[in-house]
């Protein structure tokens, strides 16, 4: 049935493939904190602790992106 679907309309799945595409903003996510919060300490657990923090603040930011040009899309 999904490939009578995807013969009839492919871009009815396109937001599912999008969404997929998020998860390449993990390991991004990741090793970004993890260097920015190891260029400013030695020891491993205030890196790791800074990396948390610096990882959530990546991530509410790009959330905050991602709903902003949700809501121009919407008003387009």
């Amino acid at each position: 049935m999904v490939s009578f679907a995807l013969a009839v309309n492919p871009a009815m799945f396109l937001p599912l493939f999008a969404v997929m595409n998020l998860w390449y903003a993990v390991p991004l996510i990741v090793s970004v904190s993890m260097v920015c919060a190891a260029t400013r300490h030695e020891e491993f657990g205030p890196i790791l602790n800074h990396a948390v923090r610096f990882g959530f603040w990546i991530a509410i930011f790009m959330g905050a992106v991602m709903a902003l040009l949700a809501v121009i899309n919407m008003l387009a």
